[in-house]
């Protein structure tokens, strides 16, 4: 390139202020001298350069006059990934083809990769050398049972390899996870409150939703910091031993978030992905024991015991491969579990079991104690089933509550989650008995609802299957932060009456 070339590709450059959804997006105007001297066309990779720091974006040509041809623009995400100061120029120039391109190809084509090809394109993924298109064609070509069981061994040991570890020494690291589809059933923080009361370390790293209404981190979030750093969480596992972490800020397996970002819109069930993006993180946050609660459903995320049992298969071995001592624990995934569905009703839902108070939803509570049973009888010297008895005494003594409380106040202190300003019963249209409740249409109208961008908006029920409801009586309420997120959550139901079946005889 000539040097008058290089100087025409300096460009300053300003936010877009648009959401890319994550995506690395280069905005330059259809006359700007770069795109001319550089021959770029409208999805071109480009590397742009601004001091020391460089992303791998992706070029919109833009024709209209809201963009000067003598200035670029970037997304949030490119911006927040150049952090350029002030009046800052940046270079551009064609991205060089990622070193992972062959293994991309060769998956796409149905070829068998191994754990070196799938670290190539995990750190090109990290890298924003693969632009969302190519990684969406990357987990198109994982999806169903399109990754065998080496595989998916060496596809979680690859995203462990580009991230953070956290070794917590010797000894017992408890974790458990849900494999979700089931809403409301936000068993996590008393699992993690008993466990830690108990004496034994349980520090729980958790995500925001990806496709649900809540996910433990939103709940949390509600009544505390959740975004903390590795040393801020080891201070807080090693004063109260176990810790409710979100993990925006830890850099655990950070190339499956990525992964996630594109998985949702795609909305792919994949054997092989979720074990790799479930054992990843267990793998890398420390734990070594580890008890994974399957809810099972026509509506839940796992919708046959023949599903779940291939699925458990699965984590098992690839655990086994890890070092990790896996226990799947299967559950009634056919309706909600406690009354609240988003992250403040969800958070009600925990302080009343954690408080013992008499008002508390008893499915949570039992679902609670099941999953802390579980993890308890997994360590080496347990008694068998001794750990339901001793679950139940730190949950009803308090110390489950004492414990919550003061991880809470390790990681920033602890408030009472707020309430919505909307609130509209949906009524039941007819009189009889509630046959089915369908979890993926309730999730949906608590999402319509606001939930969990609004953490108070959401669904509130205390209805189950075989309960008895008059025509006109509240079937459930609707929590949202303004009128029009409530009539539009609203409308949904009515066009969609069949989220409960209610049918004239008892089940």
């Amino acid at each position: 390139m000539s040097d008058a070339t290089s100087l025409e590709a300096r460009l300053p450059v300003r936010r877009a202020g648009i959401d890319t959804y994550g995506q690395a997006v280069l905005y330059l105007h259809a006359s700007c001298p770069v795109c001319r001297a550089e021959g770029f066309v409208a999805l071109t990779r480009v590397k742009v350069q601004c001091e020391s720091r460089e992303v791998i974006a992706l070029l919109n040509v833009v024709t209209g006059d809201w963009l000067s041809p003598e200035e670029a623009a970037l997304s949030g995400a490119a911006w927040n990934a150049l952090a350029p100061a002030p009046n800052a120029l940046a270079k551009f120039a064609h991205a060089e083809v990622p070193e992972s391109s062959h293994a991309l190809h060769a998956k796409v084509m149905g070829s068998t990769l191994n754990e070196d090809q799938f670290r190539s394109l995990m750190l090109d993924t990290l890298s924003g050398r693969l632009s969302d298109i190519e990684l969406a064609a990357l987990i198109t070509a994982c999806a169903g049972h399109r990754l065998t069981d080496a595989e998916t061994v060496a596809l979680t040991r690859a995203m462990i390899d580009v991230g953070e570890r956290i070794d917590w020494g010797e000894g017992i690291v408890l974790d458990k996870h849900c494999v979700g589809g089931l809403p409301g059933n936000r068993t996590t923080p008393i699992v993690v409150a008993i466990v830690a009361a108990l004496g034994y370390r349980i520090p729980k790293m958790s995500s925001r939703a990806i496709t649900s209404p809540a996910g433990t981190a939103d709940t949390m979030a509600t009544m505390t910091t959740v975004d903390l750093d590795v040393p801020t969480m080891r201070r807080v596992v090693e004063r109260e031993g176990g810790c409710l972490a979100g993990g925006g800020r830890l850099q655990i397996s950070p190339a499956d978030d990525v992964l996630i970002r594109i998985e949702r819109p795609l909305g792919f069930d994949s054997e092989g992905l979720l074990t790799a993006s479930i054992l990843s993180k267990k793998a890398a946050s420390g734990s070594n024991h580890v008890l994974i609660d399957m809810p099972v459903g026509p509506t839940a995320k796992v919708r046959s015991a023949k599903a779940a049992d291939t699925l458990s298969k699965r984590l098992v071995h690839v655990g086994r491969e890890l070092g990790l001592n896996i226990k799947v624990h299967i559950s009634d995934g056919r309706q909600p579990v406690g009354w609240g569905i988003g992250p403040a009703l969800e958070a009600h839902d925990v302080i009343a079991v954690l408080e013992n108070r008499f008002d508390a939803p008893r499915d949570l509570r039992e679902r609670a104690l099941e999953v802390a049973a579980g993890l308890l009888d997994m360590l080496p010297y347990a008694q068998a089933g001794s750990g339901r008895r001793l679950a139940e005494e730190a949950l009803t003594s308090g110390l489950a509550w004492a414990k919550f409380l003061a991880i809470c106040e390790a990681q920033g202190g602890f408030r009472k989650p707020g309430r919505a300003h909307y609130v509209e019963p949906y009524l039941a249209p007819v009189t009889g008995y509630i046959h089915h409740i369908n979890n993926l249409l309730l999730a949906k109208i608590a999402k319509l609802a606001g939930a969990p961008l609004e953490p108070t908006a959401g669904v509130f029920c205390t209805l189950k299957e075989g309960h008895r409801v008059e025509r006109g009586t509240p079937l459930f309420y609707v929590h949202a932060r303004s009128p029009g997120e409530l009539k539009y959550a609203l409308d949904y139901v009515r066009h969609h009456p069949d989220v409960f079946s209610i049918a004239a005889e008892p089940l």
